[in-house]
């Protein structure tokens, strides 16, 4: 096989889990979830988990990655690298088809391109040391060590200096040298499938989706999240329906239909992100195998599993 994986992605609202549920099905699979809420347990509603489309013709379709840290721990792109590459070799370890589905592009990204994300241990003594310099010493240094480096607004804080010559450093060590190694053994392949609508359709979805879940429980999710001991502070971190809904329930939005329409403006920024980190893949040497922007999902089926019968079985 050419490739050992495929990914179904796309923007918010544009029907990728019945792709990637439909597509396991069919071909052996099991879904990973490429989710950075669906990670967190009781996020549900908001995070449109919807668990029961895992099942196609009373067939229940395996995942991952979903329900799998509670909201007293922060969740990232490190634990979730770590947390994929298991699922990933298990998954084909059972002589079955991983199958990535979702939206958040940083997720995505970094298991596709393979981010070198490493596990650095705490070195106390030499932070107290890098700590003693000052930013200009520190921000030398590090261009010393690192010449290519790419972000250059780690050089605009003390922190994020001390934090990067960390890495830099251990990186170099035996035990870093390992840790890179690790990663790049058996890379993850992947067939990519990207699916959007027109502009004005995902809108429509957006609204629609919206809607139903303010009406479904939405806002008692969040009270119930919050009555759990869990501060509005930290509910407002966990994504937009999280942030404008705590909000709402603190009183700094005064009704439910400014609810509506602030939330719904802000998706719609955020649907805008999502394809401009997927554009900013494909210059960055991803390929994206675009579908076609038919709202017929019987169609839109038949064209990925014509994709991956003619590319990747």
């Amino acid at each position: 096989m050419k490739y050992n994986c495929v990914v179904v992605l796309g923007p918010t609202a544009v029907g990728k889990t019945a792709i990637g549920v439909q597509l396991a099905h069919r071909f052996n699979g099991e879904v990973i979830s490429a989710d950075s809420r669906q990670t967190y347990k009781g996020l549900d509603i908001g995070s449109g988990k919807d668990l029961d489309e895992y099942c196609v013709d009373g067939v229940p379709v395996p995942y991952h990655l979903i329900d799998i840290t509670d909201l007293n721990s922060e969740y990232n792109v490190y634990n979730y690298q770590n947390d994929f590459r298991k699922a990933f070799y298990d998954i084909i370890a059972r002589g079955k088809l991983p199958v990535v589905v979702g939206g958040t592009g940083l997720y995505i990204d970094a298991v596709v391109r393979s981010y070198e994300l490493l596990d650095v241990p705490e070195n106390p003594e030499r932070r107290a040391e890098l700590e003693k310099q000052s930013l200009e010493e520190l921000s030398k240094y590090l261009i010393s060590i690192k010449p290519n480096m790419h972000n250059k607004t780690d050089l605009e804080d003390k922190n994020r200096v001390i934090k990067a010559i960390l890495i830099e450093e251990f990186s170099r060590t035996e035990e870093g040298i390992k840790n890179r190694e690790e990663k790049k053994a058996n890379p993850v392949v992947p067939y990519i499938i990207g699916t959007t609508f027109d502009r004005e359709k995902i809108w429509e979805n957006i609204s629609i989706r919206l809607k139903e879940r303010l009406d479904n429980g939405l806002i008692e999710e969040i009270q119930g999240l919050h009555d759990m001991g869990f501060s509005w502070e930290r509910l407002e971190k966990l994504g937009l329906e999280y942030r404008f809904c705590s909000l709402y329930l603190e009183g700094k939005i005064a009704t439910k239909e400014q609810l509506y329409e602030e939330l719904f403006i802000a998706i719609r920024q955020f649907a805008k992100r999502q394809e401009t980190w997927f554009r900013f893949m494909e210059k960055n040497g991803v390929e994206i195998h675009w579908l076609e922007r038919t709202q017929d999902k019987k169609k839109r089926t038949e064209e990925v599993f014509k994709l991956i019968e003619e590319n990747v079985l």
